[in-house]
């Protein structure tokens, strides 16, 4: 029966939050072609496996990536400990393809987690429902595999529950020896692959049984497609805590088919690829990850923004430059993204507006001829005004050029055609309160 006092408590500090990295490393970096390289050009095992005999991360420093992290203002993170491949980034007792058998010679999740957790970071993990690696997950006719299309290995027989033992005891390990995990990201649901094909159930039960506070993504249920049964006022037992949209922002937001707000995390990577690939450089500019973090915010909604670190390690340093970029805003505008929300109030055609309690939160991306105008602002019930990123007052505007205009509220931010910000100047407002 779901308890929906206790599915509050339980994310309210991921509402909080807002803002979080995502982390996809694994074999896949040494290729460079993406984490779905094994997949999408079909490559057998035995072309993949030298990757694993090669894996060497000479460079692996967690703690820069916290501090990347921290100085971006993200709140949480959540790591790959396994993805589609079947690699294991963590030291499980369950198969011999993991970390601690390469050169690299570690459990890299227990270092991540100890790394953010010592920033202050809210941690999570990533853990792929499918694996392409393990014996007896589907092979040929799968969606997925890389060995779909292979008619040779057609009637190998396969036992499907001894693959989901193996799968739910890797996650008892991730839930039972890592210590307090924030989030649980599984991935993902497809054709006939979902919800109880996973005994997901029995999955989510024992995942709660070891951490009760944690909070599941909904990708037992649905794919990135689809929003599964917690967007309806009955959620499943395995419907997850939060929609997890990927690679695009919900045009109006997202509610339940009542009404009701739902809780939700845009994934989003800063280039094409999730995992490192060493072509692509079709990087988003740190200013549009910006307006975009407070467009999810403005729409009651997270943003995960993802980076893929390469073979060595290494956060990529185009990846690096944005994150602090992004931190340099954050610094100054932290409060109109922490702990806010949607304000109620149409987008205004000239930025976007969030809100946490008494106070609205103006995000101005387009400068004005001559003093801004705040849309749908309430001019009666507004007490005071402030340049967020240095707290300067800030008063209406009455000149005669606004005066046709009684209703609206203007400010001047700037005596030149630019904004102080060019990206996005904030307005802190705050309301009386009745």
């Amino acid at each position: 029966m779901f308890n929906r006092e206790e599915y509050e408590k339980r994310v309210a500090w991921y509402q909080e939050a807002r803002f979080g990295m995502f982390i996809h490393w694994g074999l896949y970096a040494i290729p460079a072609r993406g984490e779905w390289v094994r997949s999408v050009e079909e490559i057998p095992e035995e072309e993949y496996l030298p990757f694993f005999d090669e894996f060497n991360p000479v460079d692996f420093e967690p703690e820069k990536w916290a501090k990347a992290a921290k100085e971006a203002g993200m709140k949480y993170a959540v790591m790959t400990a396994k993805h589609h491949d079947g690699f294991c980034l963590f030291d499980s007792k369950l198969t011999d393809f993991k970390a601690t058998n390469t050169k690299a010679g570690k459990d890299l999740i227990r270092e991540f987690l100890e790394a953010f957790r010592k920033e202050g970071i809210k941690v999570g993990l990533y853990y792929s429902l499918l694996d392409w690696h393990h014996p007896d997950y589907p092979h040929y006719g799968d969606w997925h595999h890389p060995m779909r299309n292979c008619e040779e290995i057609k009637d190998v027989e396969r036992d499907f529950d001894r693959y989901l033992e193996y799968m739910h005891g890797q996650v008892k390990e991730l839930c039972t020896q890592y210590g307090k995990l924030d989030i649980m990201w599984f991935d993902f649901s497809y054709g006939e692959m979902t919800g109880e094909a996973w005994r997901a159930t029995e999955l989510v039960k024992m995942v709660r049984s070891y951490q009760p506070d944690i909070i599941i993504d909904n990708r037992l249920e649905v794919s990135g497609e689809g929003f599964g049964s917690i967007a309806t006022d009955n959620p499943g037992d395995f419907s997850g805590d939060f929609v997890s949209p990927e690679q695009i922002i919900p045009p109006n937001g997202l509610v339940s088919e009542t009404g009701r707000d739902l809780v939700w995390e845009a994934c989003i990577t800063m280039n094409d690829h999730w995992g490192y690939c060493a072509k692509d450089k079709n990087f988003k500019p740190a200013a549009m990850i910006i307006k975009k973090l407070v467009e999810c915010v403005s729409k009651n909604g997270n943003m995960l923004l993802n980076v893929g670190p390469d073979a060595k390690g290494n956060i990529p340093n185009e990846s690096l430059k944005i994150l602090k970029e992004i931190g340099t805003w954050m610094k100054k505008n932290a409060l109109s993204v922490y702990g806010c929300k949607s304000s109620g109030l149409a987008k205004p055609e000239n930025g976007r507006i969030t809100g946490n309690g008494n106070k609205l939160y103006y995000h101005i991306m387009e400068n004005a001829i001559g003093a801004v105008p705040l849309y749908g602002i309430p001019k009666d019930k507004v007490k005071s005004m402030r340049l967020l990123f240095d707290g300067s007052e800030l008063k209406m505007s009455g000149g005669w050029c606004e005066s046709n205009y009684p209703d609206v509220v203007f400010v001047n931010v700037s005596d030149t055609p630019y904004l102080p910000d060019e990206v996005d100047t904030v307005v802190e407002i705050l309301l009386t309160e009745e």
